[in-house]
């Protein structure tokens, strides 16, 4: 093969082709048996696939024809260009590149675009929900796209907009971060699914979305390659005239060797994407500007840098330079950036936001911001929401633009159901009619009941006593999670290996806090749990494919002052409760009275159903264990004496 005027081979069994076209097209002599051992550009998707089988050769044709169909329909001005629907939209602001360059290397070719997200807190947050939407926006157009959880970024911190430097976080507020992070992730792009399939767009098989983190090159480059291959070619006038830089140094507490390496750690980052995803484009919030910057020079150097034929990337023309850009911020009604920092951060976890206030938070937005957030935030037609302000215009106290706005966002994060509960719990609070004006708004009926699935698997996050973690049996701590109904399920689950551990796979130790992994669990001995500790304290669990715990063990003072209980926890089973009421009616702790109140209370609590479980047309009685009648029989005889007495 000939790629550059450099002569390369490809192992082809007596079929190989010679060829200088850069194209990825196959030449005319190949038949479909000789496809899989002929590429002509290491940066086609073709040259990667070379030992695919031909049917999915041919899919990979079929697609590009397709692309290129596509392509000359927005030539010809019968289809828009995804980057005219984002700046109609209102997502582009600065931008890294030309616009020209960009549009036609949209239209051209099928690149992929990532975003990426540090994990220096345990939730995202709706700052970080603007760049992810023209993410999403460029996937439902059949663009690669990418969302990469910074795992080793996050180690460092990005400095950028600060003035003090971050506080470590320590490996198991990282690793739990990571995997809370990772799931709304998840979550979200099924979301996105689902929002495309409203739109009335089929997934195609060469769409391509991912989570990425960047722990998975990292652990295994070699700072010494860094240094070699960009670290010679980059200059330190230019950084250090970055505004980031000379703030830091300037006004705030000065900044280290790894604050000032974090750009080069995100441009290395986006060169890996580009070599396994194509990924050519960035795109971040309006801070990230200097970033993406640098990294577009970090990207030209590493590339290059790379005089193996095999694996440089193509440097022929503008159309295969990095690109990117960058969207508005989110700000409050103060203009101060949303964020953690910050400390008004509004949460996408329904855990650290509820489903209520973050539906609140957007019926409060202004009516001047409002349109913006329509197109920031929703998959909202532009058509539909002209019409939806129209109607908001003619009476702006009814805020009908901001219900859909809150009841469309809480959608997309929380689910349908949450949200239509979210919106009656709103108008019940502050007096609103039962259905506000506006499409959108008809009548939501709840499913029927379904298996756990992404959407609505139980929190993730809880914190279990020391005594249960150390002592007890790998069953019961599964039940104590709530990833079994009893601890015989725990047990049996344990033998049968179907729950996972965080840990290396294969061995009894805890995962690498870079890499989230699991292994099965075993009826090892009660002691052995402790060897899946990350940082001591730390314990990843795991059901399936979305019953995921993260489970931080504190002292048993620590939980009891809580006030919580665990399932299968001592002296909170039906007996125990039972026995305890009775010793209190006997040593005179407490009134008849006050024993009925608590009985009732707890008969109410057992009959209350788990969230999104539908209500049981027929109610049938729990059964009842021979030492459970007994204690209830002694108890009524002593609830009896009690009334005679009084």
């Amino acid at each position: 093969m000939i790629y550059k005027g450099v002569a390369t081979m490809i192992p082809s069994r007596g079929l190989l082709r010679v060829c200088t076209r850069l194209r990825p097209r196959w030449a005319p002599c190949c038949t479909p048996a000789a496809r899989r051992y002929v590429a002509y550009t290491p940066d086609s998707e073709i040259y990667r696939s070379k030992s695919k089988s031909p049917k999915y050769i041919d899919k990979l044709e079929e697609a590009e024809r397709k692309w290129d169909e596509r392509a000359q329909l927005i030539q010809d001005g019968k289809a828009q260009n995804i980057w005219d629907k984002l700046e109609e939209r209102g997502f582009i602001k600065d931008v890294a590149g030309t616009k020209e360059v960009i549009r036609e290397l949209l239209r051209t070719r099928r690149i992929g675009a990532y975003v990426g997200i540090d994990p220096t807190a345990s939730s995202l947050h709706i700052g970080h929900l603007v760049p992810l939407m023209p993410l999403f926006w460029m996937y439902l157009h059949g663009y690669t796209a990418i969302s990469l959880i910074g795992g080793s970024t996050a180690k460092i911190g990005d400095p950028t907009g600060r003035l003090q430097s971050r506080t470590p976080l320590d490996k198991a507020d990282m690793t739990m971060n990571m995997v809370k992070i990772q799931q709304q992730l998840k979550k979200l792009w099924m979301r996105v699914e689902d929002e495309g399939r409203r739109m009335g767009l089929s997934r195609e098989w060469a769409w391509k979305r991912g989570v990425e983190n960047n722990n998975a090159w990292w652990n295994k480059q070699p700072m010494l390659e860094i240094l070699k291959r960009v670290g010679s070619q980059l200059r330190i006038g230019p950084m250090l005239s970055r505004d980031t830089v000379k703030q830091k140094m300037e006004k705030g507490d000065g900044m280290s060797f790894a604050e000032f390496s974090y750009p080069i750690m995100q441009g290395w980052d986006w060169y890996e994407l580009r070599r396994r995803y194509k990924v050519q484009m960035q795109i971040g919030g309006s801070d990230q500007f200097g970033n993406i910057v640098s990294g577009i020079d970090v990207f030209k150097a590493a590339r290059a840098s790379d005089k193996n034929p095999a694996t440089m990337l193509p440097n022929e023309s503008l159309l295969d330079d990095p690109v990117g850009f960058t969207v508005p911020l989110l700000t409050d009604s103060s203009g101060a950036k949303f964020g953690k920092s910050a400390g008004n951060a509004v949460w996408l976890d329904e855990y650290q936001t509820s489903a209520y206030d973050f539906y609140g938070y957007f019926v409060r937005r202004p009516d001047a911001d409002v349109e913006q957030l329509l197109k920031f935030l929703t998959f909202l037609p532009l058509q539909e929401i002209d019409a939806l302000m129209a109607e908001q215009n003619q009476d702006a106290s009814k805020r009908v633009a901001q219900h859909r706005l809150a009841l469309e966002v809480t959608k997309f994060i929380h689910g349908e159901q949450k949200a239509h509960e979210a919106r009656q719990q709103h108008q019940l609070m502050h007096g609103k009619p039962a259905t506000p004006g506006g499409a959108g708004f008809e009548q939501y009926t709840a499913p029927a009941g379904h298996p756990t699935t992404i959407f609505n698997a139980p929190r993730s996050d809880m914190i279990l006593p020391e005594s249960l973690i150390m002592s007890k049996s790998i069953g019961r701590i599964l039940y104590a999670a709530g990833l079994a109904s009893s601890a015989s399920e725990g047990h049996r689950l344990a033998a049968s290996q179907g729950a996972y551990i965080g840990g290396a796979p294969g061995q009894m130790r805890a995962m690498n806090t870079d890499q989230i992994t699991f292994t099965p669990v075993k009826l090892w001995f009660p002691q052995e749990t402790q060897k899946f500790l990350i940082d001591g304290r730390l314990l990843v669990l795991r059901r399936g494919k979305h019953n995921i715990r993260v489970v931080e063990m504190v002292s048993d003072e620590e939980y009891a002052a809580s006030g919580q209980t665990y399932p299968g926890q001592p002296g909170t089973g039906a007996v125990r409760q039972l026995h305890n009421h009775l010793k209190k009616l006997r040593e005179g702790l407490a009134s008849a009275e006050e024993v009925e109140q608590a009985l009732a209370a707890e008969a109410e609590g057992s009959q209350k159903r788990k969230p999104g479980e539908p209500e049981p047309l027929i109610v049938f009685p729990k059964d009842k264990g021979r030492q459970q009648v007994e204690m209830e029989a002694k108890l009524d005889e002593e609830l009896a004496k009690s009334r005679t007495v009084e």
